[in-house]
């Protein structure tokens, strides 16, 4: 044989390929003879008995790509008989780089797209023959193949920028070389920058600029320009025209793809990977080369990159980064049994992608400190891994054979018609034509060499790290790398029971490429990465899963720093799983955290479950937050934060079943005292500040309805009503600026509605009803105690001395509260009328279920038998209690504590168990309904998450158990509310 760069077809002396069949056979000699018509160099081998001849048949039938390209274009075979193949390729290389070039000025794109797409024919034609006939071996098909790619994307590059300086875009520095000091960064990733394109290969571009560069004579056009540019450089090289195409091209691979240009500036690309660069990017750029623009300035800014790419130390941050990148890369298609018949040759198991992850590791561990180990190739960097230690020289040239033996059968399989596949057929017939072209007597033989050096490479992958099990993931595929959505990790995430997994997927790409401020820094991101699958498993495992995960991610995307959640997650499994519930069943909770991160600081408290909040409890910590409070609007503002932070920690407690609803009724009361004594502490030394003190002036707020009772829920607003007194020889304040005792009483009430419930920036503290006031919207806001006491005795409904068995003092003055106390006992010891008391309850209860009729079998509060029919019993009793020479209660008292107590006395035995039954149930379920959501309960439309805490509130196995009982409970007592009303 001729020396290696004489190589020429006819220089063939075994046929190594033979045809799969004999259709086959006879369409490529019918294809050759068709082709030999008028052409005798092809005519020649025809009438000859060389191996040349046997060998272009078995070929032509092995691959109808190449007959095809024969029968429309038997010039190049001609060619290609002429000519040593060395000479035949880098002829058309070289005209393949100087396909932009025309007469002085710029070509048509469809000029540049019809000379690329013959260059490109001619070679892979060119190639493949080489490679079957093995006068080229893998290592030189897939040089050729990149150098090709190089040249064309360099072409199109230049074509473009000549292109653009016509058009008034650029100025450069010189026309005959358009690229040449042009800032224009263009880099080949992946296989093409590595110099191992395969034969049907798509290309990896990454493309930046050099803003301050002199070409650019509009800078601040720059994005839109080359957004144009790309555009055109993508349909320039993957059109399919009457002539084929070039590369299918692919820019996903620049930072952020999703929410950056299709070009960036330099300074912003290294700015990305400084701060926001991800491990995948990392093992990207191992292999990423400049290909075309300026070559220099590629050169430089890798230069600059090499410490995103290899660290200089091996942390803790750096082997998370790299088992991250790993589970990654392993998880897809990692846990497919090894098998022959459809086995991906790239990504399956022991397959090519194994082979160069066991590289790159190893390079992300070391390059940092070995330069040695920042080679692209991937046989050279096997080599250099033997060389310095890392691997035994077994391993290496185990591997190396390995790969090429991998990559000779991935390129066959394109090979047949051209396309980018990886994949083995399915069927015997096909198989046997891979097994045919790679020189094999039948599939059985190739099947064997085949699974023998998956198995090969399988064994050394696995030693790759120790704890192979605990690092790949075992739910599946769950790939986010890129831009693009991977349809195996679209299918594990349906598994894992989200039904819309290509939105899940979008949502944890944009967590990887750190557009929020909790996952901009690489140590946050590594965490996030190792969490995920452990995040969508129990997020899965809820019902509506994807509606959890959306608030989730509102809630990522609303913190100040994510490494420490997600630590905490990562090693605390319970508080992942509180999480998880909070986003799947109470979306108020999740939307609290979501605008108000900072309360689920208390979450990270060990002891938050183990302590009942009570008032003791809450009381000190809410003193300590507002003392450090400046000024007015500052205390109220820290009131805002600490109350919003304690309101959700009750919420987490009765979440978690840590309290009841009955213990979550006082707390949130006890913390509604406090809150509203400290709010009025603050409009009070606002109020002498601007108006003085009233001499003799006293002020007590008095909690109504639910607030009175102790028995607020998470969502309640509150009753309130504000009484004072003053000396009767005062007549105005005594500040700067005086006002009457009426002025100045309303002044306050007006400014303590305004601090509870004017909404700022840190929300409001409660909303305000002040409608049980005496003579209610038409009486002034405030009122002083002696008219108080006048109106209760002479003037009031029987439904305002109703709503007075819930009236309780809870801040003020103390010789006020006092008094007032006094004149609620006073009027709640009279006996009164009992049949005018029961006429005039049964015309309440039937006005509020005129005008507000139930919403269904969950409007506990007003289906007939529910929370008001339950409440009027008890306030009933608490007036009619003096009359029967029953000791009436306190007011304030709570309703379940005012019906066990005087239903002792005033109700059937069986009638008050089945009330205080009822009480329970609807208290349960309420404060867990008013906890997760606003709004009524409906079970077709509630989080799933929620119709298992009802259920697990009442201690029900199901929905249809728990509303049977609903209907039962509620039924009798409507019966008993009847019977007690009508005597």
């Amino acid at each position: 044989m001729q020396a290696a760069n004489e190589r020429r077809l006819s220089d063939i002396d075994a046929v190594s390929i033979r045809p799969a069949s004999q259709a086959d056979a006879k369409a490529a000699l019918a294809a050759l003879k068709d082709a030999a018509k008028g052409r005798e160099a092809i005519a020649a081998v025809l009438a000859s008995d060389a191996p040349l001849k046997d060998f272009l048949v078995a070929a032509f039938a092995l691959s109808p790509f190449l007959r095809d390209t024969l029968g429309s274009h038997p010039a190049i075979l001609e060619a290609l008989l002429a000519e040593p193949l060395l000479l035949f390729l880098e002829r058309r290389i070289d005209t393949t780089r100087a396909a932009w070039k025309g007469t002085g000025v710029a070509l048509q794109d469809a000029e540049v797209m019809s000379r690329l797409r013959r260059a490109k024919r001619e070679i892979a034609f060119a190639l493949a023959l080489a490679d079957l006939s093995r006068l080229f071996d893998g290592r030189e098909t897939t040089r050729w193949l990149s150098d090709f790619a190089g040249a064309a994307v360099s072409a199109a590059v230049g074509h473009l920028l000549l292109s653009a300086a016509e058009s008034g875009k650029f100025s450069l520095k010189d026309p005959a070389a358009p690229s040449a000091g042009s800032g224009v960064v263009v880099l080949g990733m992946g296989k093409l920058g590595a110099a191992e394109l395969n034969y049907s290969s798509d290309i990896d571009l990454v493309v930046f600029y050099d803003p301050q560069s002199a070409m650019l004579l509009r800078p601040d056009e720059a994005p839109e320009t080359f957004a144009r540019l790309l555009r055109r450089l993508v349909r320039i090289l993957q059109e399919r025209t009457g002539d084929g195409y070039v590369f299918r091209t692919d820019l996903r691979l620049r930072p952020d793809p999703g929410s950056t240009p299709l070009a960036i500036p330099v300074e912003a690309a290294m700015l990305y990977y400084e701060s926001r660069g991800q491990n995948w990017e990392r093992a990207a750029f191992i292999k990423a080369r400049p290909v075309a623009g300026d070559l220099a300035a590629g050169e430089r800014f890798l230069k600059e990159l090499t410490p995103f790419v290899f660290r200089k130390y091996l942390d803790y941050a750096a082997i998370a980064d790299i088992h991250s990148i790993k589970r990654q890369i392993h998880a897809h298609k990692g846990h497919g049994e090894i098998a022959v018949k459809g086995h991906n040759v790239k990504l399956g198991r022991g397959g090519i992608r194994e082979i160069e992850f066991f590289v790159q590791t190893q390079q992300l561990i070391a390059g940092g400190r070995m330069p040695a180990l920042r080679l692209r190739a991937t046989e050279a960097m096997l080599r250099a891994l033997a060389d310095t230690g890392w691997i035994d020289p077994g391993t290496a040239n185990e591997l190396i054979d390995a790969y090429w033996f991998l990559r000779d059968v991935e390129h066959r399989i394109q090979m047949v018609h051209d396309e980018q596949t990886h994949l083995l057929p399915e069927t015997e017939s096909e198989l046997k034509r891979i097994a045919c072209m790679l020189g094999f007597g039948d599939t059985a033989a190739f099947a064997a060499r085949f699974s023998g050096t998956l198995r090969t490479v399988e064994r050394r992958y696995a030693q790759l790290f120790e704890q192979e099990a605990r690092l790949s993931s075992e739910t599946g595929n769950l790939v986010f790398t890129g831009q693009q959505d991977d349809p195996d990790t679209l299918r594990t995430l349906k598994k894992l029971g989200f039904e819309r997994p290509s939105d899940i997927a979008r949502i944890i790409r944009t967590w990887h490429y750190g557009r929020y401020r909790a996952t901009q820094s690489v140590e946050a991101r590594e965490r996030l990465t190792e969490l995920t699958p452990e995040l969508l498993r129990v997020f899965g495992e809820s019902r509506r899963a994807d509606d959890a995960l959306l608030r989730f991610d509102q809630f990522i995307s609303g913190l100040p720093a994510g490494i420490q959640l997600f630590s905490l997650l990562g090693s605390n499994p319970g508080l992942l799983s509180l999480i998880v519930n909070i986003m799947s069943s109470a979306p108020r909770l999740a939307d609290i955290i979501a605008a108000k991160p900072h309360v689920f600081d208390g979450m990270l408290d060990p002891g938050l479950l183990a302590e009942l909040p009570t008032r003791d409890h809450l009381a000190p910590r809410i003193a300590n937050f507002v003392a450090g409070g400046r000024h007015y609007e500052d205390v109220l503002d820290r009131l805002r934060i600490i109350a919003a932070e304690q309101r959700f920690l009750i919420g987490i407690r009765l979440l978690t079943g840590a309290i009841t609803g009955l213990q979550a009724g006082r707390a949130f009361t006890d913390l509604a005292d406090l809150i509203i004594a400290a709010a009025l502490d603050a409009v009070l030394e606002e109020i002498r500040v601007a108006h003085g003190r009233f001499p003799g002036g006293r002020v007590a707020i008095v909690g109504m309805g639910k607030l009175g009772s102790h028995e607020l829920t998470a969502g309640s607003d509150v009753d309130l009503i504000l009484l004072y007194d003053y000396g009767d020889e005062a007549s105005e304040s005594d500040g700067a600026k005086p006002l009457d005792p009426v002025r100045y009483f309303t002044r306050v009430t007006q400014r303590l509605i305004a601090a509870l419930s004017a909404p700022t920036a840190e929300g409001i503290l409660y909303e305000v009803d002040m409608r049980l006031r005496p003579s209610g919207n038409k009486g002034p806001v405030a009122t002083r105690i002696t008219a108080f006491a006048k109106y209760q005795r002479n003037e009031a409904w029987t439904w305002e001395h109703l709503a007075l068995t819930r009236a309780r003092c809870i801040c003020g003055d103390a010789s006020l509260i006092g008094e007032a106390e006094a004149i609620f006992a006073e009027v709640l010891s009279e006996k009164r009328d009992i049949d005018k008391i029961r006429k005039d309850v049964g015309e309440m209860r039937e006005l509020i279920e005129k005008e507000k009729p139930p919403n269904g079998i969950w409007d506990f509060k007003l289906i007939p038998g529910g929370l008001v029919d339950i409440e009027f019993i008890a306030q009933y009793l608490a007036l009619i209690a003096p009359a029967k020479n029953v000791k009436p209660l306190p007011a304030g008292s709570h309703t379940m504590e005012a019906l066990k107590t005087l239903g002792a006395d005033l109700m059937d035995a069986n009638d008050l168990d089945t009330s205080v039954e009822a009480l329970s149930l609807f208290t349960e379920i309420s404060q867990i309904v008013r906890l997760c959501i606003d709004g009524d309960f409906d079970p077709r439309e509630a989080p799933s998450g929620l119709v298992d805490l009802v259920c697990r509130a009442g201690d029900y196995p199901d929905l249809k158990h728990l509303e049977a009982d609903i209907r039962r409970l509620s039924k009798a007592t409507r019966r008993i509310f009847e019977s007690i009303i009508s005597g």
